[in-house]
């Protein structure tokens, strides 16, 4: 039978486009196979990292601080291998590169000691001695010379102080029947009904806040000393005396604080045992703010929160305008009359992270205020380098930057951001563009962490007395934090308050060469009779003239006592 030629090309053509969908669905078959793959092999990477991060967790060290000069005789160093043989577990030795250390500026004793003061012990001749052994006559008188110095320490002592009160009686109207009696002034008590005084107190205040000494230790030592102080009694003393006469100058500083025009801010979380609608294991936090290095003397405080919500710092920073120095949270971006600095360190930090651990010992994150040497490889790009590491060199070289630029004044240093700075964010910001990370993995996260601060992380070239971090305000959280290792959580709100007052004047006081412990002291002495007084407070600032004269240098709580204490200049 012959074959319709009509048909036969239909049935092809049937064919063919049969063919053709069979094909199309494998070609789609196959893209999905490739997006399947892409995304397991994504899954794995993201796997990986995760053990790589986890293990550095468990078994590597905790901090972000690296090997400087890509060199692994420091790295040995640091895990007390001798830096010159480093013995592998195999039992082999390997000679590594030997570094240069260079010599610190040694300080002079007269220097250390400058502000101690001298007593001079004379050791004179016995009686036997002072005769010529040549010839028996009686010697004469000619002078000392110095042999030694050394230093001496007098083990704190606890006096048991007794105020008395004179009474006086007029003679005359007894006489006529008719006694007058008058009694003395007596200073005022730190706290009514206690033996607590502004010695005492200061020295638990800075035992606890400033050496990270909880309440419990200090028990023992004032239990060795003679002076059984239970820790519930401490506790009391501390929480008053803050909240009673040292809020005002602490919430001052507050108001000036407010003035300024470039602040950091930061916040770590606490715990607080007894707060009103939450469970004892409930997170709360302690909120950093202090001055940026605007010339002005500066200002650290900690206001403790509840919460992490927006409406802390909002509400702390009412009324301010001015530059903020923040991290990338959310919370900061709700702040109203402000231009948010973003922190460039937590770029690199995120950058670092997405590093494989076992290539983090070769980088080392630039600190601008280190004085040591920084060598040209830690900010030259390196084709052998991966995308993260790439990362962490491009914020390098902006740190480097700021190391040259960091003792000029602010409008220089702001022509010199714009003028060299300006050119390596374009760089950096167009070599984000031509990456492809993998979804989910720690340089994506690095990547999108930059991309979305874009703005905020520039905008520190605005101004020459912004920085270009935000490390200022975690270093002083790093300060709370040490001693929240220690005390581990705040029993109560008023403790948790007490504890932000005290820590307050205690960084601010540091940050303006005071002595701690002094300044504790003097401002527990005036207080109490200065705390109604606004002009009192002004002299008990920091860097007021009483103040710097009173409290720089060692000590003193002998010459300047309650009862003979020298007035406030108001």
């Amino acid at each position: 039978m012959p074959i319709n030629t009509d048909d036969y090309i239909q049935m092809l053509k049937q064919n063919n486009e049969q063919q053709a969908e069979q094909l199309k669905l494998q070609a789609e078959m196959i893209e999905d196979f490739k997006d399947t793959i892409k995304n397991l092999n994504a899954t794995i990477a993201n796997l990986q990292e995760t053990i790589e991060s986890l293990r550095q967790q468990i078994y590597g060290t905790s901090s972000e601080t690296t090997v400087s000069g890509r060199d692994s005789s420091k790295s040995a160093m640091q895990d007390g291998t001798d830096a010159e043989t480093v013995v592998l577990e195999t039992g082999k030795e390997t000679t590594v590169k030997e570094h240069i250390r260079r010599p610190r500026k040694k300080s002079l004793r007269k220097d250390l000691y400058d502000s101690l003061p001298i007593r001079e012990v004379r050791c004179d001749a016995p009686e036997q001695d002072r005769s010529c052994p040549d010839c028996g006559a009686s010697m004469e008188h000619l002078g000392y010379k110095f042999v030694r110095e050394e230093l001496r320490i007098i083990p704190a002592r606890i006096e048991r102080v007794r105020i008395m009160q004179e009474t006086m009686v007029c003679p005359a109207c007894r006489e006529e029947l008719d006694t007058t009696i008058t009694s003395s002034k007596v200073p005022a008590a730190l706290l009514r009904h206690s033996p607590a005084s502004a010695s005492m107190v200061a020295c638990i205040m800075y035992q606890k806040s400033g050496l990270e000494l909880p309440f419990y230790r200090q028990e023992q030592d004032w239990l060795q000393k003679g002076a059984p102080v239970p820790r519930e009694t401490q506790a009391n003393w501390y929480n008053t005396c803050a909240l009673k006469y040292l809020y005002p100058v602490y919430e001052r500083l507050h108001q000036l604080l407010l003035e300024r025009e470039v602040i950091h801010v930061d916040e770590v979380p606490c715990q607080v045992l007894k707060e009103p609608g939450k469970r004892a294991q409930s997170r709360s936090y302690m909120w950093i703010y202090l001055s940026g290095t605007d010339g002005l003397p500066p200002i650290v405080l900690y206001d403790y929160r509840p919460g992490r919500g927006a409406e802390h710092p909002t509400g702390f920073l009412s009324g301010f305008k001015g530059m903020v120095h923040c991290d990338g949270y959310s919370a900061y971006g709700k702040l109203s009359d402000v231009i948010l600095v973003c922190c460039l360190a937590h770029v690199r930090r995120k950058f670092f992270d997405a590093i494989p651990a076992s290539r983090r010992k070769a980088f080392r994150l630039l600190d601008i205020n280190s004085e040591e040497e920084i060598s040209q490889s830690d900010i030259t790009l390196d084709d052998s380098l991966i995308p993260a590491e790439k990362g962490v060199v491009y914020c390098n070289r902006i740190f480097y930057k700021e190391r040259l630029y960091k003792n000029m004044d602010p409008e220089s240093r702001k022509q010199e951001r714009l003028k060299t700075e300006s050119i390596l964010w374009e760089e950096f910001w167009t070599w984000l563009g031509t990456l492809n990370p993998a979804g989910g993995s720690k340089l994506e996260k690095a990547v999108n962490y930059a991309q979305n601060h874009k703005e905020t992380l520039m905008n520190y070239l605005l101004d020459g007395r912004c920085e270009v971090s935000n490390n200022a305000a975690e270093r002083k959280a790093k300060a709370y934090v040490m001693g929240r290792k220690n005390f581990l959580f705040h029993g109560t709100v008023d403790g948790a308050n007490a504890s932000a007052i005290v820590l307050s004047l205690i960084e601010t006081a540091k940050a303006n060469h005071l002595n701690i412990y002094q300044y504790l002291y003097t401002l527990l002495l005036y207080m109490p009779d200065y705390k109604e007084e606004p002009a009192g407070i002004e002299q008990l600032l920091p860097w007021s003239e009483f103040v710097k004269e009173h409290c720089t240098g060692p000590a003193d709580v002998e010459s300047n006592t309650i009862e003979h204490r020298i007035e406030l200049p108001v």
